[in-house]
């Protein structure tokens, strides 16, 4: 990957620190290269713990907390004048960021090194890992 192929740059996000210390690595590196950042979160279809009734309240909760944090990372790229733009998609993280990144063709995927799950901390990079397995696209793990 030479640097004046880096145009597109997809950041996943989860409001976590790791996620947005990402989305400040891919910012430098859009400045750079004048390349355009796609913020990406997943949102999971049903609750880590199953409960009757939970699933609408919780997906309506994620979504809710997503578009916080997205408003929040589009705020940071405007103001390090990068372009920016929010996907919001549901699934299972690493297969759809690494779908995501093949399939829209991005040059370069940043990711942080953890989510904001403390029952993810367990599995040290559980998702970024997968990504960086998964992924067509090259991968940069920010810790």
């Amino acid at each position: 990957m030479s640097s004046k192929n880096i145009k597109k740059i997809l950041v996943p996000l989860d409001g976590s620190k790791f996620s947005m210390e990402g989305l400040h690595e891919a910012i430098l590196f859009a400045k750079q290269f004048d390349a355009k950042i796609t913020g990406l979160c997943v949102i999971p279809l049903t609750p880590p713990v199953t409960m009757p009734g939970l699933q609408t309240p919780f997906k309506s909760y994620m979504t809710d907390g997503a578009a916080k944090f997205m408003a929040e990372a589009t705020k940071i790229a405007s103001l390090n004048g990068v372009n920016f733009q929010g996907k919001l998609i549901y699934g299972e993280a690493s297969t759809e960021i690494a779908k995501f990144a093949n399939d829209k063709k991005f040059d370069l995927v940043v990711i942080g090194s953890r989510g904001r799950s403390e029952l993810k901390e367990l599995f040290l990079g559980s998702i970024s890992n997968a990504v960086v397995h998964r992924s067509q696209v090259p991968v940069l793990v920010i810790k």
